[in-house]
């Protein structure tokens, strides 16, 4: 069982969880007394799970074409919101915006063209605006920037694409992972050791979080069947790392959220942060 027939599956078994997941959120968050400061930002949040869950599972059930469909319309606002935080100029949002939609189509079109071929390209599609634009002030940063963008959008995402049932196992995973990291940081993060911060990037991040993020993911991935060590490691660490890079970006832009467009989360690339590093390290789980 390859491909598509795998996605579909692997969304035939995540159903049960996600049905009891929304439904158990639904009646928490409808009962939270006035007096929780979060209970508006929590009722957004849900309405947002209860609407993300059957566009990401139903895109499987779609055939071959709807994880490259997700993975594109997901890239187009990333890096989008990538964009204006890192100040590219129009050239530069062009390249990122062509490889939004190019490299899922690629994956899965050639998934063996998604080597070290990619990574070249990717170099030289970055430098191309600043070189022919002889920017010397300042065409070493936006390359940068563009070739960190290219890696952590539209090649992570193409994981959506070769990866198959992983990526569903993983997004659910992963999406479970941050419902516990935030429930542990709650709860257990107040005071004593676990109440340190991961980095000073994100202050709210504590050790408590991502002990729970650890926990969520295990937990998530043997409820659908799929739980392995190397499948385990890639949620959980994009999990605790994705937050801290995405944190990294805004702190240096200076910004609180990539957007404020999505109930409960600010913008897209606040939701998906975590996803987009599991799946980069899940592929490198899976080709290892």
């Amino acid at each position: 069982m390859s491909g598509p027939v795998e996605g579909a599956e692997a969304v035939r078994a995540a159903l049960p969880l996600v049905g009891v997941a929304l439904a158990a959120g639904g009646v928490a968050v409808a009962v939270l007394p006035a007096r929780v400061r979060a209970r508006t930002e929590l009722r957004a949040r849900w309405r947002t799970w209860a609407a993300a869950a059957p566009l990401f599972l139903g895109a499987y059930l779609l055939g071959a074409a709807g994880p490259v469909v997700l993975a594109a319309g997901l890239g187009l606002v990333a890096v989008r919101e990538f964009a204006r935080m890192a100040g590219l100029r129009p050239g530069d949002r062009a390249v990122l915006t062509v490889a939004a939609v190019a490299l899922p189509v690629l994956a899965a079109a050639a998934p063996g063209a998604l080597d070290p071929r990619i990574a070249a390209a990717s170099l030289i599609a970055a430098a191309l605006p600043a070189v022919l634009g002889g920017d010397a002030a300042g065409g070493f940063t936006r390359a940068a920037r563009t070739v960190f963008g290219l890696l952590w959008i539209p090649v992570a995402l193409t994981g959506l694409v070769t990866l198959d049932g992983a990526a569903v196992a993983v997004g659910l995973a992963v999406a479970l992972g941050d419902v516990g990291a935030w429930c542990a940081g709650k709860g257990l993060g107040r005071r004593g050791p676990s109440a340190r911060p991961l980095s000073a990037l994100s202050p709210h991040k504590t050790w408590a979080g991502a002990l729970g993020a650890v926990a969520a993911t295990a937990l998530a991935l043997l409820a659908v069947g799929r739980f392995e060590a190397g499948l385990w490691a890639a949620a959980a660490g994009g999990c605790v790392l994705g937050d801290l890079i995405e944190s990294m970006v805004k702190r240096e832009s200076g910004v609180k959220d990539a957007g404020s467009w999505l109930p409960g989360f600010g913008g897209l690339l606040d939701r998906i942060d975590s996803l987009l590093v599991a799946l980069l390290l899940t592929t490198v789980t899976v080709t290892a």
